[in-house]
């Protein structure tokens, strides 16, 4: 049986199901294993995790242990009366009206990021001059559509994924930005900061950087020196706010002072700096490396939660989730009638009804041609239809790229 308990109740015997952290915040070569001594829990504590889940099947029992089931229902519990409670920002215009310049914006911001960085690399002063039009562009498309940029941040091969990387946290720390309310240079200044807030991994070896494998404890302490060097170069380049610097710097650091470089703790951290750090996890977490698979975004969000009582504010994790959705736009979802859909866009009435581009039954096994459905209009007007769940489109052979 799968529980969860407090990491420091761990001992030799019991066999860890889930580290249940990011998998970049740990340099640990397997998420599974049964503990063999008190060393390894020593250095589980020293990084930072909380809590685990174990197997009870696999290794010893914890008596107070909380059953896998009731810690997701209470998640799911708190994400259902969000995503009810909340109205979303006015959309500009459609997803269709504005998916064919965000892909225009993607691409030309991921070949501006990588121009960056490589000059970076080559002992270049970073042009601010560069990096400002960009980031009106991408704040542009955020502000008319949310959904349809957002949707592309999912596309990531891994010879390019530090430099996708940086566009998609840029990308969804305007999102959140905007979904906090925040006036739009503030929402532009924090957007440089994403774009540029890994630019010191140009310090990082290459053979660390780019090592198709999990990183030994010397590896994973070089590569977190990449936050120090952001810091410096940020601060040394002519034009860039607090905020901006800020969230390269603080992107690391945890709610509870486990994190990195300085070890804050709660206010110590900018406003910013917490806003990054939930934003650079989901993007980690949900995005296909060589050596680990990336999270579904709806499991993504939920960890996000349940990681929110320690490492990041639970209320900055709720208006990430505002930001994006319940089921964020790219995400195959399975309807109550048995069709299988794409979340497009979301919708202002609740979280839990986006709409949706249906383009498979289920109980016939059988693509059919796609349609919108807008889950937030009545029975007979294009609504009648919920979502149970999502689903994996490798399962159905489904690319939902294919449908955006």
């Amino acid at each position: 049986m799968i529980k969860k308990i407090r990491a420091d109740q761990l001992k030799p015997g019991i066999y860890v199901h889930d580290l249940n952290c990011g998998w970049m915040d740990h340099p640990f070569m397997r998420n599974r294993f049964k503990v063999e001594s008190e060393a390894q829990v020593r250095a589980i504590l020293k990084h930072g995790i909380r809590e685990v889940y174990i197997d009870t099947r696999k290794g010893d029992d914890i008596k107070d242990a909380i059953p896998e089931e009731e810690a997701k229902a209470e998640i799911e519990k708190e994400l259902v009366e969000l995503a009810t409670a909340e109205v979303q920002p006015e959309i500009a215009t459609s997803f269709n009206e504005e998916i064919a310049r965000a892909k225009k914006v993607h691409l030309e911001a991921n070949q501006i990021i990588q121009n960056i960085l490589k000059d970076t690399r080559l002992g270049k002063q970073v042009e601010i001059e560069q990096v400002e039009p960009m980031v009106e562009k991408i704040t542009g498309t955020i502000l008319r559509n949310n959904s349809a940029l957002i949707s592309l941040c999912k596309i990531k091969t891994k010879d390019t994924y530090t430099f996708q990387h940086s566009v998609s946290v840029c990308a969804l720390l305007v999102s959140f930005s905007r979904a906090m309310n925040l006036d739009q240079e503030t929402i532009r200044q924090a957007g440089i900061g994403g774009l540029l807030h890994d630019i010191g991994k140009m310090r990082v070896r290459d053979e660390v950087l780019n090592k198709p494998g999990k990183l030994t404890d010397p590896e994973f302490t070089h590569m977190k020196t990449h936050v120090e060097h952001s810091h410096e170069i940020l601060s040394a380049t002519p034009g860039l706010s607090r905020i901006s610097i800020d969230v390269a710097a603080q992107h690391h650091e945890r709610h509870d002072g486990t994190g990195y470089p300085n070890g804050l703790k709660g206010g110590e951290i900018s406003l910013f700096g917490q806003m990054a750090a939930i934003v650079d996890v989901y993007d980690a977490i949900t995005s296909d490396r060589v050596y680990h698979k990336g999270m579904q975004a709806t499991d993504a969000l939920r960890k996000i939660f349940e990681w929110s009582k320690f490492h990041f504010n639970h209320q900055l994790a709720q208006s990430f989730t505002r930001a994006i959705g319940i089921y964020p736009s790219g995400t195959l979802v399975r309807l109550e009638s048995g069709l299988l859909g794409v979340v497009v866009e979301q919708r202002e009435s609740s979280l839990l009804q986006p709409l949706v581009r249906v383009v498979y039954d289920t109980k016939r096994d059988f693509h059919i041609e796609p349609k919108d459905i807008d889950l937030s209009q009545p029975f007979g007007q294009g609504g009648g239809d919920r979502i149970l769940g999502h689903e994996s489109g490798e399962r159905w052979r489904i690319d939902p790229q294919k449908y955006l």
